[in-house]
């Protein structure tokens, strides 16, 4: 069965000046978050911009899909620690996505944690999204 998920913003100005805030999302957990050009294109100054909750998708989403491969492997990871950084170039857009893993995962080496890894960033929903139009690398560590 499908799912749907809402996020609604709010935005006032041009582009440049302009600000605009996300109001809801589906589940509630998020809102009212402000965002702007400046927090985009510049250093954050306490607001959020769309490539850092793609970030937080992107990392959310490989995690999930890392555990998962892991599991169905016999494999279930104790921890696992993610990050994605989202590189966002003025006039071009999302150039990059870096996904950074280090896993604790009993009975599994350094090689085939690295492909489960690399198996779970080409094939998370996210990534697959992001596929054709954004560099996805990935840096994998087994603890």
């Amino acid at each position: 069965m499908a799912t749907e998920r809402k996020a609604s913003v709010t935005w006032q100005g041009d582009l440049m000046s302009g600000r605009g805030t996300i109001e809801s999302v589906t589940s509630g957990v998020l809102g009212p978050l402000e965002v702007d050009w400046a927090n985009r294109a510049e250093d954050a100054q306490g607001k959020t911009s769309p490539e850092e909750l793609i970030a937080a998708a992107h990392a959310a989403c490989f995690a999930m899909a890392l555990s998962h491969g892991l599991a169905q492997e016999g494999h279930a990871p104790e921890r696992l620690e993610t990050s994605a950084t989202i590189t966002f170039v003025p006039g071009t857009g999302i150039a990059k996505s870096v996904l950074t893993v280090s896993g604790t995962v009993p009975g599994l080496d350094a090689d085939a944690f690295r492909q489960a890894a690399e198996q779970a960033k080409d094939n998370c929903p996210v990534s697959s999204a992001l596929k054709g139009n954004v560099e996805l690398e990935l840096e994998a560590e087994l603890r």
